[in-house]
């Protein structure tokens, strides 16, 4: 009762239940909006300064946008010791996001001259990296040969892979594998301790399920206009139930299993749509996946992932989507 590891526990646990009451991601965001309208107003200069366009904006920022995630996957990581479970399946999933980062970030390596840089700055970044994985995760003795090594394997595999992973499909990827990883143990992520996520919190998770799952059917599923309106009316009522019954339960019980199947509903939802359309909204997608890396810079509180989203919207044509969009649900 009163071992120390256990008083450290309850003290830090207490800590963070009480600040679940207010979702220190939203107010962070809600700070950060003059940052974001900043970023808005200055698009042009940054773009430019970056040689930013439609055409280079996919791969580059989601470049950006994994270099990041890496980064805080490692140094924002929470306390092994206080995990809800004696073994836990986290360390393997923290590796999984490495793994992809890695592997982005070096299969578009070639492609970015911002990345030619002499022998010895190579060999102090390398030592960096390997520094600060050894030290994400110390609870046990393999826990850095863990990371170390899903960092060097999709570093070489994604140097010696023939292409660049896709833009696209690679940011969902990773986001959607960090919004999973921090509802399966938010304590680790600072995103709640040992207590029930608040509405606002599973508001925005459900959000960037729905943005997520409109971009994998917009980049995949062309439209053929091939359905019967009456079939097409009937199966998109019985997955607007689906998917709502999914929703309504997964906030009931922040279930992970019911998160992924919630997505699931909904992107056959949108699939439906898409397919039955006799063609794709112009810039839906792209529009979808901006909100996409908006949301995900918000709920892991990282303002500069945000504003890539941001200048995403603003290399986009200035065409308003609500319409479109309200075609998918």
């Amino acid at each position: 009762m009163f071992n120390d590891v256990v008083i450290v526990q309850s003290a830090i646990s207490a800590f963070n239940n009480a600040a679940l009451v207010a979702p220190a991601f939203l107010w962070w965001a809600v700070l950060s909006l003059p940052l974001m309208f900043l970023v808005w107003k200055c698009a042009p200069m940054i773009c430019d300064k970056f040689s930013l366009g439609a055409d280079n904006i996919n791969a580059r920022g989601g470049v950006v946008v994994a270099l990041l995630t890496f980064v805080w996957v490692v140094l924002f990581g929470g306390n092994y010791a206080v995990l809800r479970d004696e073994v836990s399946v986290l360390p393997f999933v923290v590796a999984v996001i490495v793994f992809l980062t890695s592997l982005f970030v070096a299969s578009h390596m070639r492609h970015l001259p911002a990345f030619k840089i002499n022998a010895r700055a190579r060999f102090a970044i390398a030592v960096l990296i390997l520094l600060a994985l050894v030290m994400s995760d110390v609870h046990a003795w393999w826990g850095p040969i863990l990371q170390v090594g899903a960092c060097s394997l999709g570093w070489l595999m994604g140097r010696v892979a023939r292409g660049a992973m896709r833009p696209v499909a690679g940011m969902i990827l990773i986001i959607l594998m960090v919004t999973v990883a921090m509802l399966m143990q938010p304590e680790f992520f600072r995103f709640g301790q040992l207590g029930n996520l608040t509405p606002v919190h599973l508001i925005f998770v459900l959000m960037i399920g729905v943005c997520a799952m409109a971009v994998i059917a917009l980049n995949n599923v062309n439209s053929r206009g091939k359905i019967r309106q009456s079939a097409y009316v009937k199966l998109k009522w019985m997955m607007r139930v689906v998917s709502v019954l999914m929703m309504a339960l997964f906030m009931l019980t922040e279930s992970v299993p019911l998160f992924v199947g919630m997505c699931g509903a909904v992107l056959v939802l949108f699939m439906l749509s898409v397919w039955h359309a006799k063609a794709q909204p112009r810039g839906l997608m792209e529009r979808m996946l901006a909100m996409t890396v908006i949301l995900f810079g918000t709920i892991t509180t990282m303002p500069a992932v945000a504003a890539i989203g941001v200048l995403y919207l603003s290399v986009l044509p200035q065409v308003k989507n609500w319409r479109e969009f309200r075609t998918l649900l």
